[in-house]
């Protein structure tokens, strides 16, 4: 494990358990949130944090329902997560601070700083959920999430087939097995789908499926964009399958003062993909709009 994650605390944050790591003692506070599904923390920051922690004190949350933040009861959609990032900030004493979110932890940054612009010193949204009015095949994906059982069937599944779950964590990368690290992300993804399926929790997370509407998402933040208030920039890999290089320019095109930055040999979770690169963007976006 990487040294960016070797102290953690273990919180009770709206109502529920939170682990959050710390690392980097000087310049301007970070947090870190991950994306749904699999994702964790120490997974998908990995490579990132340890690198952002030189110039930045970064904290890395694992999010309900993640990690060690089990478990978690009832419904949690967006007024929740809202909730949960500023009791959190709160405990942390953290008046303002840069939030850099991936796919699920990107809508959920997005909403935070739209709703709470004066709390956030920076947003970086990478492949993030929440921006777009339709997906692929989008009433087949709507009946899909919302079929009954199915999600919490699809953790099982995943849980007891980890040389399936090897398979599409090796197809969903663009270097495949030569990612680095590999792996320790296999194994990663392996542990959460098992915490997954013994807690009785559905592969993917509340706040995606209420996102999802029969015929339209139910929530898509674009036409919100230009009362964003905070700089922003918006990230993607070249290869993301899931966030599509015109939703991504809507985004950038309706926050004021934003930029875009495609990151090139990457996917959806550009951190495994691309991590040195990812950091380096990252990096000097903050350096451009944050105080050190």
């Amino acid at each position: 494990m990487t040294s960016a994650f070797a102290e953690h605390i273990d919180m009770t944050v709206a109502g529920g358990p939170v682990r959050l790591y710390r690392s980097g003692d000087d310049g301007p506070p970070v947090l870190l949130l991950h994306g749904g599904a699999l994702d964790t923390a120490e997974g998908v920051w990995r490579s990132v944090a340890p690198t952002l922690a030189r110039e930045y004190r970064v904290y890395a949350v694992d999010l309900p329902r993640h990690g060690e933040s089990r478990p978690w009861r009832g419904d949690l959609n967006s007024a929740f997560f809202e909730t949960l990032i500023g009791d959190l900030l709160d405990q942390l004493n953290l008046s303002r601070v840069a939030i850099i979110g991936l796919s699920l932890g990107g809508g959920l940054g997005i909403g935070y700083a739209l709703q709470h612009p004066d709390r956030v010193s920076a947003l970086i949204a990478i492949g993030p959920g929440g921006i777009g009015a339709k997906r692929k095949a989008h009433f087949v994906t709507w009946l899909v999430v919302r079929a009954p059982g199915l999600m919490r069937l699809s953790a099982t599944y995943l849980a007891h087939n980890p040389k399936r779950l090897r398979k599409s964590m090796s197809d969903s990368l663009t270097a495949g097995v030569a990612t680095p690290g590999f792996d320790a992300i296999v194994a990663s993804a392996l542990a959460e789908a098992r915490a997954k399926s013994r807690h009785r929790e559905r592969v993917l997370d509340d706040w995606m499926i209420n996102a999802v509407g029969p015929f339209r998402m139910r929530l898509d933040y674009i036409p919100e964009l230009p009362r964003l208030r905070v700089p922003s920039l918006w990230l993607r890999g070249d290869r993301d399958s899931l966030v599509t290089h015109a939703e991504l320019s809507a985004a950038t095109a309706a926050a004021p003062g934003s930029a875009m930055e495609t990151v090139r040999y990457a996917g959806h979770i550009v951190t495994y993909d691309q991590p040195d690169e990812v950091s380096r963007l990252v990096s000097d976006f903050l350096s451009r709009t944050t105080d050190i």
